[in-house]
């Protein structure tokens, strides 16, 4: 069977630009077992709620849900088990520096199909408070309204 070339994206974290600040992003392999590939490619993951932890020098995505597959057996997968992240030992010394750093934290982004294997971008994020929130609001409601000013302005003449 020849390799899928290209990216499809499986799943996005939207939430996590709206509650962090993107300070660095890191493309990792992940571990799966049984039928969770097949639950990815029909869709069937959610990233809310999940998190990047390092444990005895090994990066882990705790909180991942990935549905067991419709068509399965009793050899399904645990939905929230925590599933390891394959990245390289001096990215994961990197990124244990960066998040003993107060206030930083390992978020997922999302999860792509790259060349038929299944990767996982992984990003250190620093939290916003409720006002950057307001303001990234605001800023973002501004520059739909003067689009949309501009975009009746062209139509007139």
């Amino acid at each position: 069977m020849p390799k899928q070339s290209g990216i499809k994206i499986a799943a996005a974290n939207r939430k996590a630009r709206h509650d962090y600040f993107i300070e660095d992003r890191y493309e990792c392999g992940i571990v799966l077992v049984g039928t969770e590939v097949k639950s990815i490619r029909a869709g069937q993951l959610n990233l809310k709620d999940s998190y990047g932890t390092i444990k005895n020098g090994e990066l882990f995505l705790v909180g991942m849900h990935i549905s067991p597959y419709d068509k399965g057996n009793i050899f399904n997968h645990d939905p929230f088990r925590p599933r390891k992240l394959l990245a390289h030992a001096r990215e994961i010394r990197k990124l244990k520096a960066l998040r003993e750093v107060e206030g930083y934290s390992l978020v997922p982004l999302s999860v792509y199909f790259k060349e038929g294997k299944v990767k996982v971008e992984l990003a250190v994020a620093k939290g916003k408070k409720l006002y950057d929130k307001r303001a990234a609001t605001a800023e973002r409601d501004e520059r739909r309204e003067m689009e949309r000013s501009i975009k009746l302005s062209d139509v007139r003449r």
